[in-house]
């Protein structure tokens, strides 16, 4: 197809190409016009990036539960500090 640059799209589209292993990787590389060593290469890095996403996926969900209670402490916090003020300024009158 085209020498030079190729958009993630192109390349995971090549990628899966060979994945489904309806023709050969030798033959799909010709019509792309890229080497099988390039192909490997960016078969290893989505194969290596979908492992990463599998894996990272309950890390994610953890990280998402810290950071939700994270927040509400600095809400509660916050609400605290509102209502300090509105008696504060209950007390001393508003300015």
């Amino acid at each position: 197809m085209k020498p030079g640059k190729w958009t993630a799209e192109e390349k995971l589209e090549i990628v899966l190409e060979g994945l489904k292993e309806k023709k050969p990787i030798a033959e799909i590389c010709r019509e792309h016009q890229i080497s099988q060593t390039l192909y490997y290469r960016w078969r290893d890095k989505f194969l290596k990036g979908g492992k990463r996403a599998l894996v990272n996926g309950a890390l994610d969900e953890n990280a998402h539960k810290a950071e939700i209670e994270r927040l509400q402490k600095i809400i509660g916090k916050q609400a605290i500090q509102i209502e300090i003020l509105k008696k504060t300024e209950e007390l001393f009158g508003k300015r």
